[in-house]
């Protein structure tokens, strides 16, 4: 997404409260936005700021938070500009509602970019409103007056009003025009750059009801769904009478995947009066499945398609620099490398579900999902409403890293309240997150790289084998019923039929991993000849967006084989690195016939080589990197850097590797140009070392296997997520402060760890690892 600031066209609309006070919200008007940006629905940044009499202002948070730290990030911006103090604000968690808020949505480190001026325009814009009613009432220019933790101040007269005091009659006053506001120089921040903890930590760490798996409903019922374990099958016959008769259970049915919208994954609903009795009723169902095609899927099938592929002409070139023949022709050392790296689950740790209550034809929801707008066009959808008839409520998550942009489950729980007409909380399982998630894409990569005598890296060729995902089929006109499979419906239950012909939700659209690697992927176009193509492998099994979507597995493969360049050049890695990046770029040249692509899934987009540059030389610096020749036997560095979203990330880890490949990672020294301003360092800090421990179980142990069209592993003894024991001891955090606007920190700390390490580990032992995860190879944590 594109920032969009507010112009002359935009306003702060301004309206008294019933009780004194005042509201202030920021809008844009829709139709100039409309028409300024080609037709596309508009991304319009709105938050809400209530001042009550005495003087407690709430604002609300308007995105969804999964742990991002946005509920804290997006009102701390406003406050700061409205000047109160943050001990006198309270967050409230804003519902669904476009109208009035704008794009709501959490994914692609997007919020930081797309509403840092506009939300200290709406702190500016209420502090003027404020200022001008004290002006009116004392008869002076509001030139002579000054803010600060919430008051209006008069100096000469020494005269203060509290903004409480002046709320109800700054509601009354003409909204300012945003362009005559002045926002605050840096300098005057008071809460902007200084650390702050989440405003919802108080209440997690006492356990308090925040998360969608914690709502409750008078008289609610508990759902399961058994789902086919073959991505794209269906049931074909169960045996649902004997689950209807054990204790607890109200309803059993059969679910066509198309009543829920077409989706991939048909099933057996049991609902219970707890969730305890529908799981334990689950364990008895005995089920009959037809699998479909998806079944031929496997790992081991696609790795020996893989291999076969790339010796044979790619299916797509592109991108074309230079003579690459030519330039391995002249080079003094070519090196190839085959490197892999498997689907992954996203395992947040709160595992999918929502709750639904339909009554009188409208359809209340609770759900945790990054892209709530989303959802509620694909419940709409499913069951045959009209959107302004669903509300959704958006709850706090326990993690998404992209697994909630799909909201696959959201229709499931509306499908059921709306049939059986009372509250009902849907809840997955850790095994049903496990085999019916929209995995991180495998990938295949084959490169051949050539130095010359002066180590100079002069040719280059990537053939990347991926996936092309087999879309969901359009639901039928008519879809099969559950009564049409052999099943009792639910009381009342006539599953509505979509439109005929109509496609599958938007949000369940398969991810496509080739749309994340571009032609202007580092090292495209720093090396005079320079090739990528791409083939590909049809595939039935769902994917979806990883944190860093794309970025997470090319940083490990791209900066890898970088480092095997290096060292066939006889260069220092960190150096040979930045020689790279002084080569000025070469201009955009496609070979004939290529597809235009931006790069990185629009990663690459305005890449610039002198910012990489500068967090590769301080990384160098704060690490001691010139040190590392002195380090004992066993002990290594590694350096990488990745940019994605905006954002730019050197890392070098100091690693140790025993005789047993048992691998301590010591530190990590990580530096990222995130623009000019870091608003919350606290929280910045914080994603820095939670991407790095992500990173680092994606490197060691993460993968789900194919087999059989279904995921292998079902459960965390399986999936083995790092452990406190194995993180490193040490983690810093560096920032270089850039004159750019500020960008988003939730992925692009993330990419360059596994190469980091995996550089580290070949610096210790003089073993390049070119397969993930690399606990396949003998390597655990110590």
């Amino acid at each position: 997404m594109s920032p969009v600031a507010m112009d002359r066209r935009s306003f702060l609309r301004v309206s008294a409260l019933a009780g004194g006070g005042m509201v202030i919200a920021a809008y844009m008007d829709p139709v100039a936005a409309f028409q300024g940006r080609g037709g596309q629905a508009p991304l319009v940044p709105n938050a809400f700021i209530t001042i009550a009499p005495d003087g407690i202002v709430t604002i609300i948070g308007k995105n969804p938070e999964i742990g991002q730290g946005v509920k804290t990030m997006l009102p701390l911006i406003i406050a700061d500009e409205l000047d109160v103090d943050w001990k006198d604000v309270r967050i409230m968690q804003g519902d669904l509602d476009t109208a009035k808020y704008g794009g709501q949505s959490a994914g692609g480190s997007t919020a930081t970019p797309s509403n840092w001026t506009p939300m200290r325009q709406v702190g500016a814009g209420a502090r003027a409103q404020l200022m001008a009613a004290a002006a009116a009432r004392w008869n002076v220019p509001v030139t002579e007056l000054t803010t600060a933790s919430g008051r209006v101040n008069h100096a000469s007269s020494k005269r203060s009003f509290g903004y409480g005091e002046l709320a109800t009659e700054a509601a009354k006053l003409p909204a300012p025009d945003v362009a005559t506001l002045t926002l605050k120089d840096p300098k005057d921040y008071k809460i902007i750059g200084k650390p702050l903890g989440g405003v919802d930590n108080p209440s997690i760490v006492t356990g308090k009801p925040l998360y969608g798996i914690d709502v409750t409903r008078p008289g609610m019922l508990h759902a399961t769904w058994q789902r086919c374990p073959v991505f794209g099958g269906k049931v074909g016959s169960a045996n649902i009478d004997e689950i209807k008769t054990l204790p607890g259970v109200k309803h059993v049915f059969i679910v066509d995947p198309a009543v829920v919208g077409g989706g991939p994954v048909g099933g057996v609903a049991i609902v219970a009066d707890s969730f305890w009795a529908a799981q334990k009723a689950r364990q008895a169902l005995k089920v009959t499945w037809d699998e479909g095609p998806t079944a031929s899927n496997s790992m081991t099938e696609f790795a020996k398609r893989a291999v076969a592929l790339s010796k044979e002409a790619p299916h797509r070139t592109l991108r074309a620099d230079g003579d690459v023949n030519a330039g391995f022709s002249g080079a003094a050392k070519v090196v190839e490398a085959a490197y892999t790296y498997p689907f992954l689950n996203h395992a947040p740790l709160e595992p999918m579900n929502a709750t639904a209550e339909f009554k009188d034809g409208k359809l209340d929801m609770w759900i945790g999902s990054q892209t709530p707008a989303s959802a509620r066009t694909a419940i709409a959808r499913a069951l045959q409403m009209q959107e302004t008839d669903i509300n959704i409520h958006m709850v706090r998550m326990g993690g998404g890293f992209g697994r909630r942009l799909y909201n696959d489950y959201a229709p499931e729980a509306g499908y059921l309240a709306k049939q059986l007409g009372v509250p009902v909380k849907l809840v997955w399982t850790r095994e049903d997150d496990m085999h019916n998630d929209l995995y991180r894409p495998a990938g295949f990569h084959f490169f051949k790289g050539g130095v010359d005598a002066q180590g100079k890296l002069v040719a280059w060729r990537g053939h990347f084998v991926t996936f092309t995902p087999q879309q969901a089929p359009a639901a039928p006109p008519q879809p099969a019923t559950a009564a049409a499979v052999g099943a009792t419906p639910p009381p009342g239950a006539t599953p509505p039929p979509p439109p005929a012909g109509a496609a599958p939700p938007a949000q369940n659209t398969p991810f496509s991993p080739s749309a994340n690697v571009g032609a202007t992927e580092f090292l495209a176009r720093f090396v005079p000849n320079f090739a990528l193509d791409l083939s590909f492998m049809p595939l039935g099994v769902p994917t979806g967006a990883h944190r860093a979507p794309g970025s997470n597995a090319l940083a490990f493969v791209m900066q890898s084989f970088t480092d095997e360049m290096a060292h066939a050049a006889g260069k220092d890695p960190l150096q040979f690195r930045i020689d790279l990046l002084n080569v000025p770029p070469i201009a955009m040249t496609a070979a004939p016939g290529a597809a235009p692509n931006a790069g990185g899934g629009g990663q690459q987009q305005g890449f610039d080589p002198a910012r990489m540059r500068g967090v590769l030389e301080m990384v160098r610096d704060v690490s001691g990197w010139a040190g590392r020749t002195k380090l004992p036997a066993g002990t290594g560095m590694g350096v990488a850097f990745h940019f994605s979203h905006s954002g730019y990330f050197a890392q070098v880890a100091r690693v140790r590797v025993d005789a047993n490949k048992r691998v301590r990672v010591e530190k990590v020294w990580s530096v990222g140009d995130v623009g000019r301003q870091i608003i919350n360092p606290s929280n910045a800090e914080s994603q820095v070392h939670s991407a790095v421990i992500d990173g680092l179980g994606q490197l060691m142990s993460l993968e789900i296997g194919i087999e059989g069209g279904k995921a292998v592993q079902g459960n965390f003894q399986q999936y083995p997520l790092m452990r406190m024991r194995q993180a490193p001891p040490e983690i810093e955090a560096h920032w270089k402060i850039t004159d750019n606007n500020p960008t988003g920190l939730g992925e692009p700390a993330l990419p360059p760890i596994l190469p980091t390490v995996a550089n580290a580990i070949f610096a210790a032992t003089g073993q390049r690892l070119r397969s993930l995860p690399i606990g396949k190879l003998g390597y655990s944590w110590m």
